[in-house]
């Protein structure tokens, strides 16, 4: 029952949806960090609902540091977070306690624990638990930003709607820090939206692509094979709730591809070594080679729908016919920006202090 994630920087997450708080440990982190906790606050809104499309539920997410945290530095032990769970709407989830949802995670829970899972709006799998993750987002991302390294997410496309690509990735990097949609342009922003709007009228929900990329990570950050910077970032971006695809630079697209039209040229300039295109997504054999850091994760629609659908009841063995009660998300492609980024910046932060030490983003 593993709820941990990192090699030498290492993060535990806890709660359910509907439990007292969510939270999560973060442990390994070194002394002497700034920690503003404006900075966690600015995180945690751009996680919260926005909105006619967004849920209804609204959490005030008036986080606690627990420990680790001493005169606005980290002081090198454990950083414990807590966030109180302050709208939650048990009586929802009472007469579907036994039904599998389709597309979310009853049946395997049910499956896994035995009958022992807190079923409340998801328990342990439910989106709501990614705000801690988020949380430590607002710690670790402004320390890579004073190591010169920046994260930046955007909506890649949602509802059919397509953004523009990452242009100058410092400018529309800091375009996105201020931006509540996160997409580049505002006239797909306005699309996508609508987009969102009509799928939460007709009773149905969309997915998106969310695209990130990583810049000012020094070549030589990663590990060959099994713990390859593809390898630790696709197992921490899976594990956020509704990604379904994670790709790498080209991605897919190199299948439709021959060697000579694939291919990053080399060449050197001012002393330093770039590639003239950047089809590999900044990595080559599992480690960073200095270019930007750009992957893309797809999301599938939010299961829980107004519409009935066929599922089964898992403890009496009957089929049965669902119609959802709760509150949800039409999309929750705009919400899980921050969530990219933040464990972004956990993997990001691990990955350093696997080679540098586990001081050294504090230096």
């Amino acid at each position: 029952m593993k709820n941990s994630f990192g090699n030498n920087l290492t993060l535990t997450i806890f709660g359910e949806s509907h439990g007292p708080s969510v939270g999560c440990v973060l442990d390994g982190i070194a002394p002497g960090i700034p920690v503003n906790e404006e900075e966690i606050k600015k995180m945690l809104s751009l996680r919260r609902p926005a909105g006619a499309i967004s849920t209804s539920r609204q959490e005030a997410d008036e986080f606690v540091i627990q420990s680790g945290v001493f005169n606005g530095f980290t002081t090198g032990t454990p950083i414990c977070i807590t966030i109180p769970n302050s709208d939650t709407r048990s009586v929802d989830y009472q007469s579907t306690a036994n039904l599998a949802r389709p597309s979310h995670a009853d049946y395997t829970a049910h499956c896994k624990y035995r009958g022992f899972q807190d079923y409340r709006g998801g328990g342990h799998f439910s989106g709501r638990i990614t705000a801690a993750l988020v949380a430590v987002g607002g710690i670790l991302i402004p320390a890579l930003n004073k190591k010169g390294i920046y994260i930046g997410t955007h909506i890649k496309s949602c509802g059919g709607v397509q953004d523009r690509e990452f242009a100058d990735y410092t400018n529309d990097i800091n375009k996105l820090s201020t931006s509540s949609f996160a997409v580049l342009d505002e006239n797909a922003a306005n699309q996508m939206q609508q987009a969102i709007l009509n799928a939460k009228e007709s009773g149905d929900s969309i997915g998106g692509v969310l695209e990130t990329a990583v810049i000012g990570l020094e070549a030589g950050v990663g590990e060959p094979w099994f713990d390859s910077v593809e390898s630790m970032l696709s197992h921490a971006l899976f594990s956020i709730p509704a990604v379904k695809g994670v790709e790498f630079g080209l991605g897919f697209g190199f299948a439709n591809e021959t060697g000579s039209t694939a291919n990053d040229s080399f060449y050197t300039e001012s002393g330093k070594v770039y590639t003239s295109t950047n089809n590999s997504g900044g990595i080559n054999g599992g480690i960073t080679n200095g270019m930007p850091v750009t992957f893309r994760c797809a999301f599938r629609p939010t299961p829980t729908i107004a519409k009935p659908q066929n599922t089964v009841d898992f403890v009496d063995m009957e089929n049965k016919v669902l119609e959802a009660r709760g509150r949800h998300d039409p999309c929750i492609i705009h919400r899980a920006r921050a969530v990219v980024d933040s464990i972004t910046a956990l993997v990001v932060a691990d990955l350093l202090a696997t080679r540098h030490g586990t001081d050294w983003l504090a230096l």
